[in-house]
């Protein structure tokens, strides 16, 4: 079973592409982490998890859903990791995570995908953000080929710089960073409540027509996004970037 979170799309789009190579059934955990709903799943084929890298680990949300969660049936764990750049050491912690739940860890693959988390840095463009998708394909097809042959994906060479970001700056990152407060929504507003309906948290509300963020907040990128007048900012740190959604950029190629 492909099992996947995503904020903007990307590891979406991945899950879906793996559910089509390896004509496997796929379970978005929008739902369940927004309900917090931990019922036990059920695999005759490997589990197959899919995620955004968040500071070069898999997000804490998808962490805490897998420490409480029952996967019955397979006991083989395969991780697929989207990122704008790299995934760092995250695959140590997977691991670990493996091992304390019982599970036979066979590995995590790194896909590249567009960048886009706009509190930090610049998305790309349409036509870059495609050419990154497409050389993305071979990485896709690799991984469902380990998957559908039960094999390990080896290990790749971790770096210092790898394990730093893994282990020092992840841990700063969800602190000093991951926060709601910067969120606000500028007069273009429409009251549409799409940002309310895209947050995996259930971190927003239309107060008198107007969004407003609680404390509870993931960095996703959803509700800056998906808002059809880009009428969302983070602070100045938005301010003049592209938005972007996997599904707008890859909507007329497929």
């Amino acid at each position: 079973m492909i099992v996947y979170f995503s904020g903007t799309g990307n590891s979406a789009y991945v899950a879906k592409r793996l559910q089509r190579e390896l004509q496997d059934e796929g379970f978005d955990l929008f739902s369940s982490i927004r309900h917090r709903k931990k019922d036990a799943l059920y695999a005759k084929q490997p589990w197959v998890i899919v995620a955004p890298t968040y500071a070069w680990r898999i997000p804490r949300v998808v962490h805490e859903w897998l420490k409480e969660v029952e996967l019955t049936g397979s006991r083989e764990l395969y991780f697929v990791m989207t990122c704008g750049g790299s995934i760092g050491n995250a695959g140590a912690y997977l691991e670990r995570l493996c091992k304390e739940k019982g599970w036979s860890y066979q590995g995590c693959m790194q896909i590249v995908m567009p960048e886009n988390y706009i509190a930090l840095y610049d998305a790309p463009k349409k036509q870059e953000a495609l050419t990154i998708i497409h050389n993305a394909e071979k990485q896709i097809a690799e991984a469902a080929e380990y998957i559908r042959t039960h094999r390990r994906i080896p290990k790749p060479e971790i770096s210092v710089r790898d394990f730093v970001n893994s282990a020092w700056i992840n841990p700063l990152f969800y602190p000093l960073i991951v926060h709601a407060d910067k969120f606000y929504a500028t007069d273009a507003c429409i009251s549409c409540g799409k940002c309310e309906q895209v947050c995996p948290l259930g971190n927003i509300q239309l107060k008198q027509g107007v969004p407003d963020w609680g404390k509870s907040c993931t960095h996703c990128m959803a509700c800056i996004c998906s808002c059809p007048k880009e009428a969302i900012e983070y602070g100045n740190s938005s301010k003049g970037k592209v938005r972007y959604l996997c599904s707008h950029v890859v909507s007329k190629e497929e």
